[in-house]
């Protein structure tokens, strides 16, 4: 899989857990609702800098949103 599928099945798998739609998702994090969907889906190549802005409306920090087992080694 993807590291942008892995990225965006978190950020899914998390905006879920907060009942939060992709729009009020992207409202947060100051981008469209469509760059939510196209991040979520691996459609879209995020940014370092959007990344951040989303996993803090997400109420998260690297460290937590990325010590998932989406990002553990394949074998």
């Amino acid at each position: 899989m993807s590291i942008n599928k892995r990225i965006g099945n978190r950020i899914l798998a998390l905006r879920k857990t907060q009942n939060l739609s992709q729009e009020a998702l992207a409202h947060k994090a100051n981008v469209d609702r469509t760059y939510i969907t196209g991040v979520e889906t691996g459609k879209r190549n995020v940014t370092v800098r959007v990344l951040e802005r989303i996993i803090l409306a997400l109420e998260s920090n690297f460290a937590t949103f990325f010590n998932d087992k989406a990002f553990q080694d394949e074998k």
